[in-house]
């Protein structure tokens, strides 16, 4: 599913994050030391390659929320930018920890003139966020962030299977129909 806000082309897609041609940049759900781990970040840091975690040891530890950006190495993305999202029983105020994940992205991709990314859905695995929920808040956030996106052309929701994508394609259509 695709649809346009203004001159911003937002789309959901079932796919592997580490596998998103032509887009500047790819995000990775971290862990607070930026380290390979399980799911998405373990994905990324096996296909990116070792320098990724030298690289990324400089930037941590990372604070819930803040997003700080890396080469993308042998990912087909010059970039990788890694957020610390919530973990939905533990911390305090997950909802405004989540929407804050995808509004730095947005900034860092802004900041560094991207034109292009491609978000997971940050909390969603391990870190125990409902899907639901967390949907809406990728939704609401992104689309929020439309009026004043500069550089960023093209936002993509890289969804790990059908439910998942279901849940967001239902949810962006009930903020934009």
């Amino acid at each position: 599913m695709e649809i346009k806000k203004g001159e911003i082309i937002i789309e959901c897609r079932v796919g592997d994050i580490t596998a998103q041609d032509g887009f500047d940049a790819v995000v990775n759900a971290a862990n607070a030391y930026l380290a390979p781990g399980g799911g998405v970040a373990g994905a990324i840091h096996r296909k990116a390659c070792p320098q990724l975690y030298e690289e990324c040891k400089k930037l941590a530890p990372i604070t819930t929320g803040e997003a700080v950006i890396t080469r993308g190495y042998n990912l087909p993305n010059p970039y990788i930018i890694h957020t610390l999202g919530p973990v939905y029983y533990r911390d305090k105020n997950p909802a405004e920890k989540l929407a804050l994940c995808y509004k730095n992205c947005l900034k860092v991709a802004e900041e560094n003139k991207l034109s292009s990314i491609a978000f997971c859905a940050i909390s969603t695995g391990a870190f125990g966020y409902p899907l639901k929920e967390a949907a809406e808040i990728a939704i609401k956030t992104v689309l929020e962030a439309v009026s004043y996106l500069k550089s960023v052309r093209r936002i993509r929701f890289v969804l790990y299977d059908q439910e998942v994508l279901s849940v967001f394609e239902n949810t962006l259509k009930s903020f934009t129909s």
